[in-house]
């Protein structure tokens, strides 16, 4: 807690100051030397509760669990205080662009700033908790019995009963989301005069705030990469569309109009690779090879599959992960205490101290996961040498893409030119289409889901719809971006938008929606930059160290420059566009519009 009385301490000492006192407006030297101390402070901090935060997720007691909280409750105030002094100087005089943006990073790195009005903090807090606590405990049914969130989503993967389907959808949205309607209303007002306070027009204003652009000109970004990848978004839909009437009949699914909610093998529609099943052409869906097996066969264990994934980093040039990385990773659960799961990559000490925590096992999901972590982890090493509002990625889209696009490379090529598969097991060209299918079922699909997520809780922060209309808007927007509707009529009693985790849980979602983009342009400007002449899908650039030394480039920016003069470094390009994405998928959206014809596809 020092840290952060120092701090402030500090900016109260700049701002009373008598040659302030003499001033309109602080000056642009105050500024610098409050980022100055601000930077060093966080930088500190970020070492001891990196540390917390690693111990409460690899060995978690009620201790280290109080352990981590106090550290958080610590950042959270540091986060609180500086945002606020950040916003003050933003009235300084002759200020470089630089320096705004530093501030601009400051006063958004807070999710839900509270207003600085006696006891908003603690009732704002309070909302958030119980609203991702209820969250946490909700439960659904399944054939009349309890059923928890992890449960139904597996089973809605694989459940093929309409009836099943939609008993567990209703249950779970209106069990989980409906009561938290009050509550989360409650919260967007008390965040939106925090975000007025650090002079934002709401909290939708101040979180597209954070992209190096206006909020509307993101807004109008995120419009212009839509209508571009829309078109194959319509061919997808609609050919899915075909296959579950096929399967379910017209009274379950009819021939024309959006599709059922439920229906879609996940929870939330977002992505619909569970039920390929059901859409997979003849013949064409079975690649011939599974990852599982071939690193089964070749004797492989969760560390040499790690040793793979550095390999691939290695071949393009980037330096060996640090012996650290070995003796410290969490690389399969260990047998003796509880842990955190879920795979995440770590930067302990914001230089070489980096991790991996997963749980490994020997399968194709897993691998992919380890390139994909790895990504994370080779560009919190190369963007070390900024300062401590750099160290992270160009924009929130950034650091996911990376990973994302080292795993589009786990290519049969790949898989050949590491020893895992038989050059005359390589599948053939006969293949392609259920590969891409297979893939577009989820990274295509994801699209407008990725996107309807912030359109909706935007309009709610700017009170374009209003608390009277929170279940319509939502409603309407799954029907006009995704083409689908709920399995039975909804009203201003639900909630259903606080169904999906990241509405009570308070994550900006638009992230997503960027990463499933950049991981193309991304996958395209290397593929380009190795001379791959194949369709794109099949593009292996594996031991390319001229891709290497200009994706280094670019990772060692870190969030130092605009995120158009990082993605310029790599790609070419200064704009975020879906036209790589639909390059990938060109012979896929090609065979959909065969498939779809004399169709009425739309909604």
């Amino acid at each position: 807690m020092k840290i952060a009385v120092s701090l402030a301490a500090l900016a109260a000492a700049l701002l009373s100051s008598p040659a302030f006192a003499q001033q309109v407006a602080p000056t642009a030297a105050q500024a610098e030397a409050f980022l100055g101390e601000a930077e060093r402070a966080m930088f500190d901090h970020s070492l001891i509760a990196g540390r917390a935060e690693w111990i409460n997720a690899t060995y978690i007691t009620d201790d280290t669990d109080a352990m981590s909280a106090y550290f958080g409750s610590i950042r959270t105030k540091m986060n609180v205080d500086y945002a606020l002094e950040a916003a003050k100087f933003m009235a300084a005089p002759a200020l470089s662009e630089e320096t705004k943006r530093r501030l601009t990073l400051l006063r958004t790195a807070l999710t839900l700033p509270a207003p600085t009005t006696q006891g908003a903090a603690e009732e704002l807090n309070a909302f958030s908790t119980r609203l991702q606590s209820a969250y946490g405990k909700g439960r659904g049914t399944l054939r009349g019995q309890p059923i928890n969130g992890s449960d139904i989503e597996a089973e809605m993967g694989t459940d093929r009963n309409p009836e099943e389907l939609k008993e567990m959808w209703v249950s779970w949205h209106d069990n989980v989301g409906a009561p938290m309607r009050g509550d989360y209303a409650k919260l967007v007002s008390i965040a939106n005069a925090g975000a007025k306070e650090l002079g934002f027009a709401d909290t939708g204003a101040m979180w597209r705030s954070k992209y190096d652009m206006t909020p509307q000109q993101f807004a109008a970004l995120t419009d212009k990469i839509w209508n571009e990848v829309k078109p194959l978004y319509e061919e997808l839909h609609c050919y899915t569309r075909t296959k579950l009437n096929e399967k379910y009949g017209d009274s379950v699914q009819p021939k024309t109009g959006p599709i059922r909610a439920d229906l879609l093998g996940n929870m939330w529609a977002q992505e619909w690779g569970n039920i390929y099943d059901i859409v997979a052409p003849q013949g064409a869906g079975d690649l011939g090879y599974d990852i599982g097996d071939l690193l089964q066969a070749k004797g492989y264990d969760p560390i040499r599959m790690v040793k793979a994934g550095e390999g691939f980093y290695s071949s393009l040039g980037f330096a060996p992960l640090p012996q650290s990385f070995w003796d410290r990773s969490q690389i399969v659960k260990p047998r003796d205490r509880e842990v955190i799961c879920h795979a995440s990559a770590w930067d302990l000490d914001n230089k070489n101290d980096i991790r991996i925590k997963m749980c490994t096992k020997v399968n194709g999901d897993d691998f992919v996961t380890i390139h994909h972590e790895l990504g994370h982890n080779y560009y919190q090493r190369a963007y070390q040498n900024h300062g401590y509002l750099y160290l992270d990625g160009a924009n929130d889209g950034f650091h996911e893409a990376i990973g994302d696009f080292v795993a589009l490379s786990i290519t049969p090529d790949y898989l050949v030119k590491i020893g895992l598969l038989d050059p005359a097991k390589v599948p053939g060209p006969e293949k392609d289409i259920g590969l891409l299918l297979r893939q577009a079922m989820d990274k295509v699909a994801f699209l407008p889901f990725g996107l309807l997520i912030d359109k909706w809780r935007w309009g709610v922060f700017d009170g374009s719809i209003p608390e009277s209309r929170y279940e319509q808007a939502w409603t309407d927007l799954r029907r006009q971006y995704q083409g689908i509707v709920p399995p039975v009529s909804r009203d201003e009693t639900k909630f259903d938008a606080g169904a999906k985790y990241h509405i009570p849980g308070n994550t900006p979602y638009a992230r997503y929606f960027l990463a499933r983009v950049l991981q193309f342009q991304f996958y395209e400007a290397a593929c380009r930059q190795a001379g791959w002449t194949g369709p794109l899908h099949r593009c292996s650039f594996y031991g390319n160290k001229a891709v290497g030394a200009k994706l280094d480039a670019m990772l060692e920016m870190g969030a130092s420059k605009p995120w158009p003069d990082a993605l310029q470094a790599f790609t070419g390009s200064r704009e975020m566009s879906g036209r790589a994405l639909t390059a990938y998928f060109a012979p896929l959206q090609k065979w959909l519009e065969q498939q779809n014809k004399g169709k009425s596809c739309g909604w």
